[in-house]
């Protein structure tokens, strides 16, 4: 077997990213479908934590509280300045 002499850099935080894009991504859809504004819901769930911005279509809620909100503001913000 091959002695692998470097170091593999692992990303948790880049997978954890992702799997926040995703539920985001899920709750803008369930938002729009239902006929409300998505951003200004968002938004107001990140302000407030008031989960009943978000509606519980397609479970909606349920997967957007399972995001820490000071987690998901700082996943926008770094996506906002690094695109």
């Amino acid at each position: 077997m091959e002695e692998m002499d470097f170091t593999r850099k692992f990303k948790l935080g880049d997978q954890r990213d992702l799997e926040i894009k995703t539920i985001l991504t899920t709750v803008y859809q369930a938002l729009q479908e239902k006929g409300y504004n998505p951003v200004n819901q968002i938004v107001g769930y990140i302000l407030s934590e008031d989960p009943t911005y978000i509606t519980n279509y397609k479970s909606a809620r349920a997967m957007i509280r399972k995001v820490d909100r000071d987690e998901l503001l700082q996943t926008l913000v770094k996506y906002y300045l690094t695109h």
